[in-house]
């Protein structure tokens, strides 16, 4: 059986119910889907609820950005549940410095006569944790770029004319902060990390381990089965498991689908059960 340990639905910044994308999990045959929204588990309860009807285990999860000057550093936290905790107690928090920077980048693209208001955000959101995905599929709407992709290289990606950024927490903060919640941190998609050696990539997994962090995506979708093959054994050598997910997000990444990523990923139930085991 398979798993699929990232993903996302409309309660941040994909486009399908939690209940809808449990009933993709399902369908693909997966025993098990993890619900890890950004910044919010606004959408667990509904998972649960759908996953108990339809017969697959809901993994309980929030992705968190992290400080980082080299690239993107995310951590996917399993098993947090939506109840009062270090973290969770902290989540309103990290979504208040998400509407900082949304609003910051109303404002930038208004500077350059791009008209898109914040209400019309939050409704393209539906959820409570507003994401760069949505003005993305806002200017596809208003015929300012032909998809997402675009948006992101012309507008809102580290490059783009509107790019902003929100207060983040450090590495070792967030770790902490999962691990006192009873969660285990999986770094997700190191290869937006920005780093380019493989000794740039040993310094940063042996720091990492020493602060708590327990997996690292060596199962994604667009990696080579080479690549997945190399990561696994290189973060192992410091202690850390493989992970892995399809990073879905419905209509905002529409080349990628529940449990096989962009049609070979597949993530063995026994990667589940290690990282369960490893819980606090």
């Amino acid at each position: 059986m398979a798993v699929d340990l990232h993903a996302h639905s409309a309660a941040s910044d994909g486009s399908d119910t939690p209940a809808e994308l449990v009933g993709l999990a399902a369908q693909a045959g997966l025993s098990a889907i993890a619900l890890t929204d950004h910044d919010t588990l606004e959408g667990i309860p509904e998972a649960r609820k759908e996953a108990g009807r339809v017969g697959i285990e809901l993994i309980s999860g929030v992705e968190l950005a992290c400080r980082w000057d080299r690239g993107g550093l995310h951590i996917v936290s399993l098993f947090i549940e939506p109840e009062a905790g270090p973290l969770q107690d902290r989540l309103a928090e990290f979504r208040a410095g998400r509407e900082v920077r949304n609003r910051k980048i109303c404002r930038l693209l208004k500077e350059i006569g791009i008209e898109i208001d914040y209400p019309e955000v939050l409704d393209q959101a539906q959820g409570d944790s507003v994401g760069r995905p949505h003005f993305g599929a806002l200017l596809v709407a208003k015929g300012y770029v032909p998809d997402i992709s675009a948006a992101f290289r012309d507008y809102l990606g580290p490059d783009g004319v509107a790019y902003a950024v929100r207060p983040l927490l450090p590495l070792e903060e967030v770790v902490g902060l999962v691990r006192n919640s009873g969660g285990v941190p999986v770094l997700a998609h190191p290869h937006t990390l920005g780093l380019n050696t493989a000794d740039e990539y040993a310094d940063f997994f042996g720091k990492a381990a020493s602060y708590g962090l327990v997996g690292v995506e060596c199962y994604y979708s667009g990696y080579s089965t080479e690549t997945r093959r190399q990561l696994e054994e290189s973060i192992r050598s410091f202690g850390l498991l493989p992970s892995g997910g399809s990073d879905y997000h419905g209509s905002y990444k529409p080349d990628l689908q529940v449990g096989v990523g962009k049609g070979d990923l597949m993530v063995p139930d026994r990667i589940l059960e290690d990282l369960r085991a490893r819980r606090s």
